[in-house]
């Protein structure tokens, strides 16, 4: 009997799976506590298509954020923080420090994707910025005086 799965069966498929299973595990088993539903024509259809469209979207995605991608890379972000009168810095240059800077340039970048140490000194450095799986961009932080 073939079975549309409505959530993950450990053993079996995930959910949106059509499956083939034995009558008596489809009936009294995976129907009866709802955790899937008979094949049918428009069944197998909708699924088809939810596969489809999820499949666009993603790939929507991966599209917008290889384009981010390509105009953070090699970009220079100039981040100012407190110094005392001998050149000591008060504190230290971080993510949240860098995400806010590429906000007022543009980029909405979330602080958790910003790969870098902290910075505890003047100068500039590499960091790096993970928008999702394979996709990165190295950009520079430069770090003044304010």
């Amino acid at each position: 009997m073939k079975v549309i799965l409505k959530a993950d069966v450990k053993g079996s498929g995930k959910k949106g799976d059509i499956i083939e299973v034995a009558d008596g595990y489809g009936k009294n088993f995976l129907i009866k506590k709802g955790l899937a539903e008979l094949a049918t024509a428009s069944g197998i259809n909708e699924v088809n298509q939810k596969k489809a469209a999820d499949a666009y979207r993603k790939a929507e995605e991966l599209k917008a954020q290889q384009a981010l991608a390509a105009s953070l890379n090699g970009k220079t972000v100039v981040v100012k923080i407190k110094v005392g009168e001998n050149g000591k810095v008060f504190g230290s240059a971080t993510a949240q420090h860098v995400a806010q800077a590429l906000y007022e340039m543009g980029y909405d970048v979330d602080k958790k994707k910003i790969r870098m140490d902290a910075l505890k000194a003047l100068g500039s450095t590499k960091a790096e910025i993970r928008l999702m799986e394979n996709v990165s961009a190295t950009i520079t932080v430069s770090v003044e005086a304010l």
